[in-house]
């Protein structure tokens, strides 16, 4: 395999791939009693209420379905949940779904890689957001985050956030590098959930579609950091996704994201190795190699991602996205803003591990 590499927006063209209760009776219990005579005031006080009571025992109960809970009540929940799973192959059999030229498969994201993805979000890592009304509502906008972790779960996770908090139900499509659509597996996995190559003519395509992108500018620089420069971002490359943002006129949320360094502590970096195997760097953390495949099981650590205030690009004319002097600010705007966040982040947090 060759040796990975991030691509550089507007570096390197690329080959576009495509995918194809009723409630219970009661029984009187004993004889009935007869009711004493109330006075005349006693009585015309209790109409109204009596009027009601026979108002509403009038009126039959709604069907179980259309109440909380279904059929069972509160714990009709797995009918719910099986009438829909047997919807969703309903639809994958008979081919009622679509996939985007990107290869996205929102229905297969939404019911089944969400779900699998969800437990390790709500149980494991335990993650707070903050500030997800920054992402807007409708129309495109380009999510800027830091990088780190060894593997790269933190792109899922933001993905999970999004989808998950935001009051729209907005998707995240994230850009990825060149290696992940060189490994097998997960080079369709990561189609399915709508990521696709970084490069600023997917970029741009998307944002003026008005989707949500994603983008770690860091790349392997972020996530293959040694533990001692945690939470110290790496180069954000030439700026190419500002200019990208410029172009499609879209605006920037930086995002910051605490906890992920942590999860697995890269201690060495066996470079000959990483050679041999065609990865970018080959890590060395506590639990790996030594423990085996356990050793691949990340700490629980607790996470925060926090959505900053976005960054306005459609005032620009179109020319702004040619000016080396306005992408270098821009970019530096979004680095300082991230890191300066991320600080803060540390600063409040209580333990690495709740």
């Amino acid at each position: 395999m060759a040796d990975a590499k991030v691509i550089p927006f507007g570096e390197e063209p690329r080959s576009r791939r495509k995918g194809p209760r009723q409630g219970r009776a009661h029984r009187a219990q004993g004889p009935l009693k007869p009711v004493p005579q109330q006075r005349d005031e006693e009585r015309d006080q209790q109409r109204p209420e009596a009027a009601a009571a026979a108002t509403a025992a009038a009126v039959p109960p709604p069907p179980p379905q259309d109440r909380p809970g279904g059929a069972g009540g509160p714990g009709g929940g797995w009918e719910r949940r099986l009438a829909h799973g047997l919807s969703f192959l309903r639809r994958r059999v008979t081919g009622e779904y679509e996939v985007d030229d990107f290869g996205y498969d929102e229905d297969l994201t939404d019911q089944v890689l969400m779900s699998l993805l969800r437990p390790m979000y709500e149980k494991y890592f335990r993650i707070e957001v903050k500030g997800i009304d920054n992402i807007p509502d409708s129309g495109g906008a380009l999510v800027v985050a830091n990088h780190s972790g060894v593997l790269p779960l933190d792109g899922l996770m933001l993905q999970v956030a999004v989808h998950d908090h935001h009051p729209a139900g907005r998707h995240l499509r994230l850009l990825a590098a060149d290696l992940v659509f060189m490994l097998p597996v997960v080079n369709e996995l990561a189609r399915k959930l709508g990521h696709t190559l970084a490069c600023s003519e997917d970029a741009q395509l998307l944002l003026e579609r008005g989707e949500v992108v994603g983008v770690m500018p860091e790349g392997f620089k972020g996530i293959g950091k040694p533990f001692s420069e945690r939470y110290k971002l790496q180069r954000f490359g030439r700026g190419g996704f500002v200019s990208t943002a410029l172009r499609a006129g879209a605006p920037i949320v930086p995002c910051s994201i605490v906890g992920a360094e942590e999860i697995y502590p890269m201690i060495g970096n066996a470079k000959t190795l990483a050679r041999l195997l065609g990865f970018p760097y080959f890590p060395i953390t506590p639990t790996f190699p030594w423990l085996g495949p356990l050793g691949g099981v990340p700490l629980p650590t607790k996470w925060t991602i926090q959505f900053g205030e976005p960054i306005p690009t459609d005032g620009y004319p179109p020319e702004a996205a040619d000016d080396p002097m306005l992408m270098f600010n821009l970019t530096d705007q979004v680095r300082e803003t991230i890191q300066h966040t991320l600080y803060k982040l540390l600063v409040q947090r209580r333990s690495v591990f709740f």
